[in-house]
């Protein structure tokens, strides 16, 4: 019980708590009346929300793959924040980002399923590497324009913000970089398997 009174403790379990939030899936349930764990990619994130909804509305599809992917965002960079405020180490920050991640992929809602991670790894790392997130950005967005496969789009870019953390910021202890981006690519093998068989859907 010590680790509940504890402010690291406090802040971890916050992180994945938050982090564990379906948005995706509570969005597309309440406004467009579907379980997006039930088709398409089964997927709680916006991509797959888009997808599923766009069945029967396109136009609220976008909106609600918008809501997703902002607020999956979101939810990283709110626990971050508070701790900046409070003037959290840096280790601490760097746990917290991690356990977002954990928490939004292997969500304690969905008895540890959920999300792929894209969104909520881009958020954390907006705040705490915002030069190698921008260009990962950069990169994402031209290959969405390009290749139109969001799975694909994701993965290079993801790939890009890593390689640029060590570029950029050499000193920085990589670990938590690279655990986010071995767990995102973890839950990316069947999209990696259908990219490799070209079976890949197109949804940008």
């Amino acid at each position: 019980m010590e680790f509940l009174f504890n402010i690291n403790g406090q802040f971890f379990l916050a992180a994945y708590l938050i982090g564990s939030i379906p948005f995706g899936l509570l969005l597309a349930k309440f406004f467009a009346g579907v379980n997006v764990k039930e088709s398409g990619s089964n997927s709680i994130g916006a991509t797959n929300v888009l997808r599923v909804v766009k069945e029967t509305n396109p136009a609220l599809a976008k909106k609600l793959g918008a809501a997703t992917l902002a607020l999956d965002a979101l939810k990283g960079i709110f626990v971050l924040v508070v701790a900046l405020i409070m003037d959290m180490p840096e280790s601490t920050l760097w746990a917290i980002a991690v356990l977002t991640v954990i928490g939004h992929c292997f969500s304690l809602y969905l008895w540890f399923e959920g999300g792929k991670g894209i969104a909520t790894g881009l958020g954390v790392l907006a705040i705490l590497l915002p030069i190698e997130t921008a260009i990962a950005f950069a990169v994402w967005f031209f290959m969405a324009k390009t290749v139109t496969i969001s799975s694909l789009s994701s993965l290079i870019a993801l790939i890009a913000l890593v390689l640029a953390s060590f570029f950029i910021h050499p000193e920085l202890p990589h670990a938590p970089v690279i655990i986010i981006a071995f767990i995102i690519i973890y839950k990316h093998i069947p999209n990696i398997i259908r990219l490799i068989k070209g079976e890949e859907k197109k949804v940008l």
